[in-house]
């Protein structure tokens, strides 16, 4: 397998560390669903709002300043009443904003790791309703009949022809494509 360029995690340690030994040169992006999820659990339910939508001006920009920017707003709004928030998010700001120098249009895919785990929380609901498929060969196919009956409903991925793209190492500036390698080469 070749080391992918990025990978999104719910910011696992063990992820983390298994990434740096086993793909040291992959770069770390950390699901900002689950960054919320922790953020929010940790303030109260009347700060929670408006940090959601502090959250979400961050993940949305336009670009990575203005995510940037957005990061040092959430600071400052919420320093005095509950540093430790927001050491949550300034702490892992490169891994939180490292979706910014791929292509916009793959944005919406690199935010999170959602559509992996719904796609396993279908199949870890069956399962155990079923309690247990009985043999392995029997728990392998009902494991792929569910998966291959979610993919009817999966999103397709935007931009798939930018990935190619990415792994020959093309550089990307606000979400758009700066250089092109045969052009850097040339």
């Amino acid at each position: 397998m070749r080391a992918p360029v990025l990978a999104v995690g719910d910011g696992a340690l063990g992820f983390r560390n298994a990434l740096k030994e086993v793909f040291p040169d992959a770069r770390h992006q950390r699901c900002w669903v689950h960054i919320t999820a922790n953020v929010l659990d940790a303030l109260p339910k009347s700060a929670q709002p408006a940090a959601k939508r502090a959250i979400q001006e961050i993940y949305n920009a336009e670009d990575k300043e203005r995510a940037a920017r957005a990061v040092r707003a959430f600071e400052r709004a919420c320093q005095a009443k509950y540093p430790k928030v927001v050491k949550r998010v300034t702490d892992d700001e490169d891994e939180l904003l490292a979706l910014f120098d791929f292509p916009a249009e793959r944005w919406i895919h690199l935010r999170t790791t959602n559509p992996i785990e719904s796609t396993f929380a279908t199949v870890r609901l069956r399962t155990e309703v079923t309690k247990g498929a009985g043999s392995r060969g029997a728990a392998l196919a009902m494991v792929f009949k569910l998966i291959e009956s979610a993919q009817a409903h999966w999103r397709a991925v935007n931009a798939p022809h930018l990935v190619a793209l990415v792994l020959v190492g093309a550089r990307f500036e606000r979400g758009h494509l700066v250089e092109r390698p045969e052009e850097a080469a040339a």
